[in-house]
């Protein structure tokens, strides 16, 4: 829990963040009062980043309303995947939704689009494949390479500028089709 909730800390410095929000639901299970208390000791060590709680399901209603006033939020992992969902809809669905699963202190990591495999879908051309594109880019950026990932974003952002968008973002494009697009703009 402690390296959780430093990591999120270091990672907003290290990347020009000036909030992270600790999500819990400790008026219901007391037990998640000892991530507030390490919560609290460890944003002391960054006063230059306002560090605020809220409960998971009023995070939930928050991040629906106003979703750019969250630069970083650090929980467990239930909360945690409860949220990334609906952060991932709220920026267009799973289709779009790069992940990275961070080993704190460690250049180890592992990438994959929130959506997973994706098995149902198989086969059918119809697969988003932006949120692998966007998984991409944040691998280079872990490893160092921001242009790189700079680049892989300009394209999506291009990519769905066109129109050129598979049935998950009310398009009728093929997954192949969009990779094409992609690939032409990259």
């Amino acid at each position: 829990m402690e390296r959780i909730i430093r990591a999120a800390f270091a990672w907003a410095q290290s990347h020009g963040k000036r909030r992270v929000t600790m999500s819990d639901k400790s008026n219901a299970i007391p037990a998640h009062r000892i991530w507030q208390d390490k919560f609290k000791a460890i944003a002391r060590e960054y006063p230059q980043i306002t560090a605020e709680h809220r409960y998971v399901d009023a995070l939930a209603l928050e991040l629906v309303r106003e979703p750019q006033r969250f630069e970083v939020i650090v929980t467990n992992n239930l909360y945690g995947d409860i949220l990334s969902d609906l952060g991932a809809g709220l920026v267009g669905g799973l289709g779009i939704a790069a992940s990275a699963n961070l080993n704190p202190g460690s250049r180890h990591a592992l990438f994959e689009p929130v959506h997973g495999s994706a098995p149902a879908l198989a086969g059918k051309g119809v697969a988003n494949p932006l949120a692998a594109v966007l998984t991409g880019g944040l691998m280079f950026e872990h490893f160092g390479y921001p242009s790189a990932a700079a680049d892989l974003k300009q394209a999506v952002r291009k990519v769905l500028a066109s129109k050129v968008r598979t049935p998950d973002l009310g398009g009728d494009a093929s997954t192949a089709a969009v990779v094409k697009k992609l690939g032409d703009l990259v």
